[in-house]
């Protein structure tokens, strides 16, 4: 019951598009410009730097308040499960960041949002999450190649600190849970992001410069 109230509770506030709700208030729709995804990257380029940082900051407080208000309502209930219910709740804003409903389930890629988990999950995770993310980024300037990296990184960094008992009291079964909830998530942000590997794989994906990203 509690996995499936913190993914609800995921779900609703992964819906607040951020993108698509700052794009409205510019006279735009923005699905209908640029690369057509309502994210921090097409919110950048379309709109500039400072539309870039308002989503981004919208997308991943929303996930980090999902994982907040879950473990408020479930943590002292269910202590040896607080780290997989915080990820049931993420799972959940990542969701409705991507499949809105009202939208026709048409949102983003979720890798904001999931920075949100990042930062909401275990101090641990972000500091992993900054330097792969950022060094990727500042290195080849492929904000796709960035967002892919941080979610291979995120599966086998939760693998590792689960066998390691990074987790507290969570048994293995648990464990296996998170490991595979994890795994979904990972292969649907790279589901999401198959134009952009092929891109990649031809040479033609396009870089970013926040130094070039214009102002409004």
């Amino acid at each position: 019951m509690e996995r499936i109230a913190c993914l609800a509770i995921g779900y609703v506030l992964g819906l607040f598009q951020t993108a698509y709700f700052y794009g409205r208030l510019h006279g735009i729709d923005i699905r209908q410009h640029g690369s057509g995804n309502a994210g921090t990257t097409n919110a950048l380029r379309v709109l500039g730097r400072k539309a870039g940082l308002v989503v981004f900051l919208g997308d991943v407080f929303k996930c980090a308040a999902a994982v907040g208000i879950s473990v408020l309502l479930f943590g002292k209930s269910q202590p040896d499960m607080v780290y997989l219910l915080k990820l049931y709740a993420a799972a959940g804003a990542i969701l409705g960041h991507n499949f809105p409903f009202y939208l026709k389930f048409r949102g983003g890629k979720g890798i904001a949002a999931t920075a949100g988990l990042i930062l909401s999950f275990h101090p641990a995770f972000l500091l992993v999450g900054f330097v792969v993310f950022l060094g990727t980024f500042l290195i080849t300037h492929y904000v796709s190649l960035g967002s892919l990296l941080v979610y291979a990184a995120l599966f086998i960094q939760m693998i590792v600190s689960g066998q390691m008992g990074l987790f507290g009291g969570a048994d293995i079964s648990v464990l296996i849970e998170m490991y595979v909830l994890t795994g979904l998530l990972t292969v649907m942000a790279y589901y999401r992001h198959r134009e952009n590997i092929i891109r990649l794989l031809k040479g033609e994906e396009r870089k970013t410069y926040l130094s070039k990203a214009k102002k409004v």
